[in-house]
């Protein structure tokens, strides 16, 4: 598809995400005339705004969203379902209108159940219901693809839907309260290192676990099944890969060289027990499997906070 399009729209193109996918387009496919709308100027969640948008594309790939860790999907429940499920709604019914070929949505992995069987199969979407602290911003996601298998069923529309994992890299969100766990982490050691203070606080008591897929390699996986997938079902995105909380913080204390005592906030909540996908369908489907190791990504990741952050820090 990608290869005989002229005009791509990246919702969300100026996003973590979104940058590495434009940025990927733009590599691999110099044909592209790649549109990215800004929030300030093209507010998605305002109908003529999103209609507007999508006139004459050949493709859109809606990764726009307003996402972050435990503390703000405690804090702004309201604000992340609305706002997400405007944002999609309004996209997925603007693509009908104006006969977009082909539409992507990246959900999220916040739409499994809170116990769903480990790996999560695609098939377990619909066992529970999602973990409390992020189930708004999780169903709302998963509207968005009962709306595009709706609108495929009654129109055909060739909409897509994936389910990312929680994803990391370098140009993440280092904001504590809206930051995800790995930026989060690198920067609370970096900034304990910096005081000189004996230890370093987290959140829970270390034993979830998640699965954690680098940012190039997301941008690739999304790119393959734009090209290559046209079916219905949810396709998970990932690495495979499971790590406890506990494991995490001390693989980064070790690649950060420090030295200092990690302890344990046990009254601020753990998240989803467990998180890791079953990626068996996106290789199957569409040729994806992560690139990454997830320590290279890592240290990649510190380095990148290192370079930029650290040394504005320093001034």
């Amino acid at each position: 598809m990608l290869k005989n399009a002229k005009k791509i729209l990246v919702a969300g193109g100026s996003g973590f995400l979104g940058k590495a996918v434009v940025a990927r387009l733009e590599t691999l496919y110099p044909q592209i005339k790649v549109t990215v709308p800004r929030s300030r100027d093209c507010d998605l969640r305002v109908w003529e705004n999103t209609y507007r948008a999508v006139q004459g594309m050949d493709g859109v790939l809606h990764l726009a969203g307003k996402v972050g860790g435990i503390g703000l999907n405690r804090d702004k429940p309201g604000e992340l379902f609305y706002d997400n499920l405007m944002m999609g709604a309004n996209l997925i019914e603007a693509c009908r209108r104006a006969g977009v070929p082909k539409l992507l949505i990246a959900g999220t992995v916040c739409c499994y159940p809170k116990f769903s069987p480990v790996p999560f199969k695609e098939e377990n979407l619909w066992e529970g219901y999602p973990e409390e602290t992020n189930a708004p911003y999780g169903i709302a996601k998963k509207a968005l693809m009962v709306q595009a298998q709706a609108y495929r069923q009654q129109y055909g529309m060739n909409a897509i839907f994936l389910l990312p994992v929680n994803l990391y890299g370098p140009g993440d969100n280092i904001d504590l309260h809206t930051s995800h766990v790995i930026p989060a982490l690198i920067r609370k050691i970096s900034e304990t290192k910096q005081r000189k203070l004996p230890s370093v606080t987290v959140w829970g008591d270390g034993s979830p676990t998640r699965e954690f897929l680098y940012v190039e390699d997301a941008a690739e996986g999304l790119l393959l099944a734009m090209e290559k997938y046209n079916s219905p079902e949810p396709i998970n995105l990932g690495s495979g890969q499971e790590i406890s909380i506990k494991d995490l913080i001390q693989k980064i204390a070790t690649f950060m060289k420090f030295q200092g005592k990690i302890e344990w906030d046990k009254s601020q909540p753990n998240g989803q027990p467990r998180r890791c996908l079953d990626i068996s369908k996106a290789e199957k489907q569409f040729g994806f499997r992560a690139r990454t190791s997830f320590d290279e990504g890592l240290r990649k990741t510190i380095e990148w906070y290192e370079r930029t952050h650290e040394t504005v820090a320093s001034r």
